[in-house]
Parts: C-alpha cells; structure tokens; sequence
C-alpha cells in the first residue's frame, strides 16, 4: 500500500482541490485541524505508477506504508457509533457497551484504506438517502401481500386471475464502493441482491473483509470500471459515490435504474450536473448540502412514475 501526501494551503486547495478530486476520487483525504492554516492531501492506492501521476502534476511525496499500518491506525482512531435513522447503527470496533448490540440492525466497520465508518461528507449524506429510500421496501411488501389475499379471496369466489404477486427485486449497484459501507447498509436495509464495484484491489479487498465480518453473503463485489459494465435494467437502486465528470459520462447507462443516489459532488459543480440530470430525463427528488459537498436522489422517471414513487419512497 502507498499514500501521496502534500501539505496544502487555503489558496491550493481553491485552485487545485476539484481537478485533484476527478482524480483521486473517492480516496482523496482533506485532514485539517482548527488550529493549522495548511491542510493535508492524501490520497492511498496499491500502485505506486498510479501515484507518480498524481505527484508530477501536483508535487508532493509518496510514501510506502508498513504491513500493519491499518491495524496501527484503527488502534489510535476512537468514533462515536453513527446512527442512519432508526434502522442501522454503524461501530469502528466491538466494546463492552456495545458487544450485545442488535447484530441485524448494526455494522462494524473499522477505518479502512477507503472511506472509513461513514463520516464523511458523502457516504452520511447517501446513507441517509439510502435509509429513506428502503423505507418503501417494507410498504411493497406489505402491498403485494395484500393484494395477494385480495385475489386469493376473488378466486375462491369465482373470479379469474392469477395467484402470484410480483416478487420485489431489492437490488442494489454500489459504484465507487470504496469500504463497501454503501452496500453492506443496503443488505442490512432489506436489499435481496447486492453488487458492489471499485476500480481499487484495495478497497474491493477490505469491502469484501467488511462482509464477511458483518456475516452478509448476499454482495457481489468486483474490481471494475464503471464505464465499461454492463448496467441491467433490473436494478432498482443505484448509489454513485463519484466524481461529477465520471458521473455526467455514465449518467444515460444510470438512469436505467428506477432511484438514483448521486455524491462526490462539490458545490461549484452542481450547475453543470444539474443540466446534465435534465437532458438525461432524471428527476431529481432531493438534494442534500453538507459543506462543500452535493448529495442528489434521484428517479429514473422513464421506468417510475411519479405517483408510485412518492408512496413508497416519501420525501417528507
């Protein structure tokens, strides 16, 4: 494993921090501290070539981590528990306090080379949408099972029509998965299928750590481009934890699926998507500020209506 790392100062990081973003992704790291004027610039992959890249372009060093370097770096890190509404507690590590903790309704995730627990501006903004969003997953099913008994009933009476119900699909993409935090939420929120994609070895390898240890089975996770998979049209969610030109590039495989959750975003690139959401035929539902960062939910509208939508995935 290697890191580039440059100290960077407030007028750096204006003219540099959005091209540095496009390509260090997801695993760009911004560490600041209340009392220092200069931040730091990091940016962790498992090719050094990568790298060199990065550091022509905007200076600074790569330095090679030890074998250890994540156990070393959980021990030091302490995180308070992250609540996602009322369905998921996410925990760094196991403690008293929390070892009899609800295993169905919790993940333990420690800080990982990718984006951590879910602090980031980013991944808390998609959890949430994501939680809000599964929320109609229950209101299906109870639907469907309704409507099941009701032509069950009809039947007995004499009536025509068939017994089955369509079966929900549950299935979620995660692209940019970075520690697989996105769609191991997704598995714990109800999803039936799972697949997950990261063009990092790295973060696919501690993603698939992440569930084995959480006991999930139910996840698909492949190193990939996004630019080149095949997107089917029956996934019903997807989550797009990316850069807004990579973003902008894929947005007319995206709106295939019915709910989109966008991130990556900075403020200063809204505009641009915005206008690309709206060529595409994407409604956007809701946008979320946090900082510096943009996080949209969105519906491929082309494949859901609007009115069937707001009943199971309501907004207020």
């Amino acid at each position: 494993m290697f890191v580039w790392r440059k100290r960077a100062s407030a007028v750096w990081l204006a003219a540099n921090e959005a091209s540095s973003c496009e390509i260090g992704g997801h695993r760009l790291a911004i560490i600041s501290r209340p009392d220092r004027k200069s931040a730091i610039a990091e940016i962790a992959g498992s090719s050094r070539r990568n790298l060199e890249k990065i550091r022509s372009r905007f200076g600074g060093t790569i330095e090679k981590l030890p074998r250890d370097w994540l156990k070393e770096f959980s021990r030091s890190q302490k995180s308070e528990p992250i609540k996602i509404g009322n369905r998921l507690t996410i925990y760094r590590s196991v403690t008293s306090k929390n070892r009899s903790r609800n295993k169905n309704r919790s993940l333990l995730i420690p800080a990982g080379a990718a984006f951590g627990i879910g602090e980031h501006a980013t991944t808390a903004m998609s959890l949430r949408l994501l939680e809000r969003c599964t929320r109609f997953w229950g209101a299906q099913t109870a639907t469907l099972q309704s409507s099941a008994a009701c032509r069950r009933r009809l039947f007995k009476e004499g009536s025509a029509g068939s017994l089955r119900s369509p079966e929900p699909e549950r299935t979620l993409l995660d692209l940019g998965t970075g520690t697989g935090i996105l769609a191991l939420a997704a598995a714990r929120f109800g999803a039936k299928r799972v697949i997950a994609i990261d063009d990092d070895p790295v973060a696919i390898a501690t993603a698939r750590e992440n569930a084995r240890r959480n006991k999930l089975d139910n996840i698909d996770f492949r190193v990939a481009d996004v630019r080149r998979w095949p997107f089917s049209p029956r996934i019903e969610i997807i989550t797009a934890n990316l850069f807004s030109e990579l973003l902008i590039e894929i947005l007319p495989k995206l709106k295939r699926a019915q709910r989109l959750i966008l991130s990556g975003i900075l403020r200063d690139q809204e505009a641009q998507l915005v206008r690309a959401l709206k060529r595409n035929g994407i409604l956007i539902v809701e946008m979320r500020r946090r900082g510096k960062w943009i996080a949209i939910l969105a519906s491929g509208v082309a494949r859901t209506a609007c009115a069937e939508y707001r009943t199971f995935c309501p907004m207020h």
